[in-house]
């Protein structure tokens, strides 16, 4: 045997099934199983700078030029009676402020936020809607980045809204100590009170918007990637698999499509909560 031959290493045939089923090849390109390096694209533009942009970067840039046009080409010209963009958008409004805004702030401090509220709303919303967009297919709220940026917005309000009410002190000391409860308990209670107010609920707003996107990004890659392995690389009896992966692809999509909305929903819903709960802090 030579050198060169002993010194090659032989891939059993189960090492090479198992590294075309991680990683699937097509003629345009490469199509590869769903992994967090998706969340972490090569940079685009102005790599090695401060202003350094991905795929990720851009989608985020357009998703949020999309909402921007959008709203100015509904409301440019009002009419009394919307029609069209205008009644679209109006209608998203008035969702907001009816069922958030006014539901969980009343109308008069619902009026005071709904800019902000609306914003947050329709922000994840259109961010998140690009995870179904064909050739974008991820959405940028799957990456930590604008989560904890909204989820920062969110606490400066509402630690705005009670220490403009009450002050630091007397907001932060309604806010943890539990009326009513003997005085030993306390020492568990504000701690507790502590943590769940001023550290855990942005940790959760960012938490819960990056991990559903990322995980309906995975489900959405799997799916369909598996759905080209069983058409065009498996075996020929494997085949018949590709139809159920298909079916199961689109009605993940269907399923995105709801999890798109109701995590504008619950964001904006928690952001208003958070704004209440601050603005009566004394009443705790």
């Amino acid at each position: 045997m030579s050198d060169r031959t002993a010194g090659m290493t032989v891939v059993p045939a189960a090492r090479t099934r198992e590294r075309t089923l991680s990683v699937i090849t097509l003629a345009a390109g490469e199509f590869h199983a769903p992994s967090l390096s998706d969340f972490f694209p090569p940079a685009v533009l102005f790599e090695g700078t401060p202003f350094e942009l991905d795929r990720l970067m851009l989608i985020r840039l357009l998703m949020t030029a999309v909402v921007v046009i959008l709203f100015v080409l509904a409301f440019r010209s009002p009419k009394i009676v919307p029609r069209g963009l205008q009644n679209v958008m109006e209608t998203g409004v008035v969702f907001v402020k009816e069922q958030i805004c006014d539901e969980i702030l009343g109308k008069e401090t619902g009026k005071k936020f709904l800019p902000l509220i609306a914003t947050i709303f329709f922000t994840v919303l259109f961010l998140n809607f690009s995870s179904v967009i064909p050739l974008l297919n991820i959405s940028s709220n799957a990456r930590v980045g604008m989560p904890l940026v909204l989820a920062v917005i969110a606490y400066i309000a509402f630690n705005y809204v009670g220490i403009k009410k009450y002050g630091l002190v007397k907001y932060v000391r309604s806010s943890i100590v539990v009326p009513n409860v003997p005085p030993v308990l306390h020492v568990l209670l504000i701690p507790i009170e502590f943590i769940s107010t001023f550290l855990l609920r942005p940790f959760t707003l960012t938490v819960r918007l990056m991990a559903n996107m990322l995980a309906g990004h995975i489900m959405l890659v799997l799916f369909f990637s598996a759905t080209w392995y069983f058409l065009f690389d498996a075996t020929a009896w494997m085949k018949v698999f590709s139809p159920f992966s298909l079916l199961a692809g689109i009605g993940f999509t269907l399923f995105e499509l709801l999890v798109i909305f109701l995590q504008a929903y619950v964001f904006a819903l928690l952001t208003a909560v958070y704004i209440g709960l601050a603005e009566h802090a004394a009443d705790h």
